[in-house]
């Protein structure tokens, strides 16, 4: 055989497993939107609570809004893999198995996710996919599963970037589309790789229910809401958002005891901020605010602009927050949020304010062009920035409004 010979052999192998080294294509154009069992339920779930939870998406109008994954999180495998070296699903928990629920949320025309990680044994304690990623991905495969959410747990000194390269690999290898999750808490600037590895990739630690606050759990901790905003504010995550690819700011913790204007702001917020809209509340027992904030449609709107930029803090004047967004068309999105302890009067003259955006090259100059103001929480418009804006708002609650500009 001559050298020309290999060497062209040579090259159709490599070329041939370079196939295979992507993430899939037109997942997540938008933000991704669903529910995930963790917040509440950690490892308590089982084949009825899938059930519940899909007929829910139905019956409370959150299909409709949007939402569209249910994801089992940590707990759903036995405890020791099949003779085989299968992941098995918890018999008492799943007795009929993952397909069985895969195909049940399919019904209901949404889609299914599982939780696993890149270590030998998940946070939870449950077997990883560390040596076992290949044969993972195909069993997903098998069952139908369109999500995972691939943790960190007990990964020794893996590194984390070639981790996930292995298991996206295997994912496409595997033949079914998979949205992959990253899921390694922002520790190895995930926003710096990942764009080519997963279609989103959480940037902090795990969110609780609190609005400001920092819960210690030995090692690491648990953030509220502002506490998670915060952490990466100056980090460059906000220039690598985009289709397919996007900053996770954590499932959220709206309907999980904080109070309905708290709920307001941390909905607003992750809708600024081009977050995925993961709910990780109890479907089946929400209030009715609850779901009005879920399902406030204007409010997504701003996640799923096809602008698809981030906003970010321009202000901050006696503790009143102002982030901005860049929308389609010229727009923007505002919001004031108040972190005060009290309700607050607002009396705010556009015409002091100027914005430049580098990242989008949007500007907003109110002193030259008038823009109409819709308020998205009230469903109604409240004039144009000709004006000042005077209005209360209450307690950790939010302002939320678009800034259309007028022809």
């Amino acid at each position: 055989m001559n050298n020309k010979l290999i060497l062209a052999i040579v090259f159709i192998y490599f070329s041939g497993l370079n196939i295979h080294a992507q993430k899939f294509d037109n997942l997540a154009e938008t933000p991704p939107m669903g529910w995930n069992s963790w917040n509440t339920f950690e490892t308590n779930i089982n084949e009825q609570l899938v059930k519940d939870i899909a007929d829910k998406f139905l019956e409370l109008g959150l299909k409709d809004a949007g939402y569209e994954y249910i994801v089992l999180d940590d707990g759903w495998m036995a405890r020791e893999r099949d003779e085989e070296g299968n992941l098995v699903a918890d018999p008492e928990k799943f007795p009929n198995g993952m397909k069985a629920i895969a195909d049940y949320v399919h019904s209901k025309g949404l889609k299914f996710g599982l939780y696993n990680c890149a270590g030998g044994k998940t946070c939870a304690g449950y077997p990883g996919s560390r040596g076992h990623q290949y044969q993972d991905a195909k069993l997903y495969a098998s069952w139908g599963v369109d999500f995972l959410k691939y943790d960190w747990c007990d990964t020794g000194k893996l590194n984390a970037q070639e981790s996930y390269i292995t298991m996206r690999d295997a994912l496409y290898e595997a033949g079914r589309p998979v949205l992959f999750s990253i899921c390694e808490w922002g520790d190895n600037d995930p926003w710096e790789w990942g764009e080519d590895v997963g279609h989103m990739w959480r940037i902090t630690g795990d969110i609780i229910d609190c609005w400001d606050c920092a819960v210690g759990h030995g090692s690491w901790a648990s953030f509220g809401i502002w506490k998670i905003i915060e952490l990466r504010e100056k980090e460059k995550t906000r220039e690598v958002a985009g289709p397919g690819h996007w900053n996770d700011y954590d499932m959220m913790e709206v309907g999980n005891g904080m109070t309905d204007a708290e709920d307001r702001s941390h909905f607003a917020m992750w809708s600024m901020l081009n977050s995925p809209l993961i709910m990780g509340n109890d479907l089946r027992a929400m209030s009715k605010e609850t779901l009005k904030t879920l399902t406030n449609k204007e409010v997504i709107g701003v996640n799923k602009d096809p602008l698809a930029v981030p906003a970010f803090r321009f202000n901050n004047e006696d503790n009143i927050e102002i982030w901005a967004k860049p929308l389609e068309n010229d727009a923007w999105a505002i919001t004031f949020i108040n972190r005060n302890e009290e309700s607050v009067d607002l009396d705010f003259d556009w015409k002091k304010y100027q914005l430049a955006d580098d990242l989008s090259q949007q500007y907003f100059k109110p002193s030259f062009k008038e823009y109409a103001i819709r308020d998205l929480f009230q469903h109604k418009n409240i004039g144009n920035t000709g004006k000042n804006l005077k209005t209360s708002i209450g307690v950790h609650d939010v302002l939320m409004v678009t800034l259309t500009p007028k022809s």
